[in-house]
């Protein structure tokens, strides 16, 4: 199992949350299993972050020391991604995610 979110990387997201929204926003610690790579026959279980503004859900995955992966979704039918696999920095993946739905949203408007 890859290891926990640092107390350093907690708060780099909450920062980030923080300048974002202009708010403290709440975040929650789960783990989530997914399939790492096309092929792989069993999931692998990732620490994650959650966190849920302007009625839409946002995760953020743990899946190796220094690789991270988010997405953002309305629904569980409802999943984007950001069109970056993975990021090597966690604050890279924090804004690569906001951006994606941000842009997401103004598309949609």
């Amino acid at each position: 199992m890859t290891p926990d979110f640092t107390d350093v990387e907690l708060q780099t997201i909450r920062d980030m949350l923080q300048q974002r929204y202009g708010k403290t926003v709440e975040i929650q610690l789960a783990d989530c299993e997914v399939l790492l790579n096309k092929g792989d026959a069993e999931p692998t279980t990732c620490p994650t972050v959650f966190w849920h503004e302007r009625n839409t859900n946002f995760v953020v995955l743990k899946i190796s020391m220094s690789r991270y992966r988010s997405r953002f979704f309305y629904t569980p039918h409802e999943q984007f991604g950001t069109g970056i696999k993975e990021h090597a920095q966690l604050d890279e993946c924090v804004m690569s995610v906001l951006q994606a739905q941000s842009d997401h949203e103004r598309e949609t408007d």
